[in-house]
């Protein structure tokens, strides 16, 4: 009986995939981990050992670290939940039939195409306490009577970034959003028109349930990337004044790249990469839940 000819054809095809993920990914996360239980500052890397835990242990007495908490959840929440509901308000607007939709839609783009170093400089420019454009429009309206120095001032530094993300990620839901909208069949909205539905009816059982699922993969992305971005926060304040706006991403990252700590460096980006899977796990399981009822 002659032998079943295997065909490597399929795994010829997705090794240059594979070795671009070992590479990219695998590869830096299993470093990460391996420098996390050793002591590895660039400036001193004679010296570099074997610590076992003592980065993990060091971690929870570090101000920064402490203060990156409560900020952390502050900056991914608000930015994703006001992303959401300002994306989602504008897809519904922008799947409306109306004269110079297609410019409207190509304009609206314009925040999530822009660079992030681009975005952080003009609103530092925007926030600037001298010489700043919204201080000036807010003096001019009556709204302040003098100058606030928003990323400067521990009471409004991470509102002004979270602001400046907002501004930035909006596009991205809107898009996916009305991409959605757009699948939902137009005859169930005739149809529920024909019965006497509300718009609020409409969308809570037809609009919805279609769009459901966009909605819980676009959040899941948000989270992910909102919590990882750094660029924003540094460029901004670098996580000032004081710790104010810190966050365990840019914690991270300042202690690697620019303290060269890149033992508690990685312990501290660890320790942010168990909260993301706790957190996916939790939501998924939230999610599925929620799916299942609908």
């Amino acid at each position: 009986m002659a032998k079943k000819k295997i065909d490597l054809t399929p795994a010829i095809l997705i090794l240059p995939a594979f070795i671009l993920v070992v590479c990219v990914i695998i590869y830096p996360i299993i470093s990460a981990v391996v420098t996390s239980f050793r002591y590895y500052r660039l400036t001193d890397i004679l010296n570099t050992k074997f610590i076992g835990f003592d980065n993990y242990i060091k971690v929870w007495s570090d101000d920064a670290f402490i203060a990156s908490l409560p900020n952390t959840f502050k900056w991914v929440a608000a930015t994703v939940i006001s992303q959401f509901i300002i994306g989602l308000t504008l897809a519904l607007f922008l799947n409306r039939p109306f004269k110079g939709r297609g410019i409207v839609r190509s304009l609206s783009l314009v925040p999530w195409v822009t660079p992030g170093v681009v975005i952080a400089l003009i609103w530092t420019w925007i926030y600037n306490g001298n010489f700043g454009v919204l201080n000036d429009i807010l003096i001019k309206l009556g709204l302040i009577s003098a100058k606030i120095p928003w990323l400067s001032n521990a009471d409004t530094a991470l509102n002004s970034q979270i602001v400046t993300m907002v501004w930035q990620g909006i596009p991205f839901f809107m898009i996916m959003l009305l991409a959605s909208l757009q699948t939902v069949p137009s005859d169930l909205y005739e149809a529920a028109v024909i019965d006497g539905t509300s718009v609020i009816q409409r969308f809570r059982y037809i609009t919805w349930p279609h769009i459901l699922p966009t909605v819980i993969s676009t959040c899941m992305l948000r989270v992910i990337w909102v919590f990882n971005n750094v660029e924003v926060l540094y460029l901004m304040t670098q996580g000032g004044p004081g710790y104010n706006s810190m966050t365990i991403s840019l914690n991270a990252y300042i202690q690697a790249q620019k303290s060269l700590n890149f033992g508690y460096g990685s312990a501290i980006a660890v320790y942010g990469t168990l909260m993301m899977i706790a957190f996916m796990i939790l939501y998924r399981s939230i999610t599925k839940r929620f799916i299942e009822e609908e």
